[in-house]
């Protein structure tokens, strides 16, 4: 009996890594599974026995142990963090001159890659069909560069560098266009690209890039890398060794997850992390909106 009972709470609260597979991965800690245990959903349990515990913080970094969860939960706060939280990134990328050798729609796609810089909490979203925008949900940033060559270089030099002046067009290059007010609203911030030296094309004399993006307020965009570190690589060499793997047992505590947050810069890790929090929130709380109102049907 004493066995069994061991062999219960391994399952319970180990995830078990075999030689060809994991066990042990699906919950089973729910009412009535096990007899002798009380797993009734409690929130004075939960609240006792949740935390996190942050190991590390800097302006684009953050790691932390979340202890006491579910892995459904800590998936679900995962992808949120991943996919979910509002930032404001380029929608509509206006082309007016491209004589450089890289296509339009490469072009259009490398300018949507680059991070923008600038609070989403200061906008709105846009209406759906909506086709102007605003002060309030539109920012506006312009590339204009054209390459000329550098009457000052040598005639015998053959670097680019000094032969051609504008031939290397980084994220620098993009400028910020106030729309109504917004120069006055937002003469503190600091709106653009967040890295200055994002190489986007190359010209020569002559090419010329003539562009318009404007940026929205929307989900969808990475702005966050989650990895699991600290040298936790759950390694089952071990296995390997006919001499070993009868007597070594190697698990997993099921409900301690690691995160590592790497923020592409638009947003610290800390606050990342807050609005994951806070889209998790309204999530559950427009389920639980839906089984009243299914109820009172």
């Amino acid at each position: 009996m004493a066995a069994r009972m061991e062999n219960v709470e391994e399952i319970r609260n180990r995830v078990i890594l075999g030689e060809f597979g994991v066990t042990n991965v699906h919950t089973t800690d729910f009412p009535g599974n096990y007899p002798g245990y009380d797993d009734t959903w409690n929130v004075e349990k939960f609240q006792k026995n949740f935390r996190i515990d942050v190991v590390h913080l800097d302006e684009n970094s953050m790691e932390f142990d979340m202890v006491g969860i579910d892995a459904a939960i800590a998936n679900a706060f995962r992808r949120i963090l991943l996919a979910e939280v509002p930032t404001m990134a380029t929608e509509k990328v206006f082309i007016y001159s491209n004589t450089s050798i890289v296509q339009d729609e490469v072009l259009a796609h490398r300018l949507g890659l680059i991070p923008i810089k600038a609070d989403p909490h200061l906008f709105e979203y846009r209406n759906t069909g909506k086709e102007e925008g605003s002060e309030i949900d539109t920012i506006q940033l312009q590339l204009k560069i054209k390459c000329s060559r550098n009457p000052r270089a040598s005639k015998d030099s053959s670097d680019p560098r000094e032969l051609y002046l504008n031939h290397m067009v980084y994220s620098k290059d993009i400028k910020w266009v106030p729309i109504g007010n917004q120069a006055d609203v937002f003469a503190d911030c600091c709106i653009g690209p967040v890295h200055d030296d994002i190489l986007i094309a190359q010209l020569r004399p002559g090419q010329e890039l003539d562009i318009v993006m404007h940026c929205v307020k929307g989900i969808g965009t990475k702005v966050a890398k989650v990895v699991n570190s600290r040298l936790d690589t759950c390694s089952r060499e071990v296995l390997r060794h006919s001499d070993l793997k009868n007597v070594v047992k190697l698990g997993r505590v099921r409900d301690h997850f690691i995160f590592t947050v790497e923020s592409t810069g638009i947003l610290p890790p800390d606050v990342l992390v807050t609005e994951a929090i806070k889209v998790l929130v309204a999530k559950c709380q427009r389920f639980l909106n839906e089984l009243d109102s299914t109820a009172m049907e």
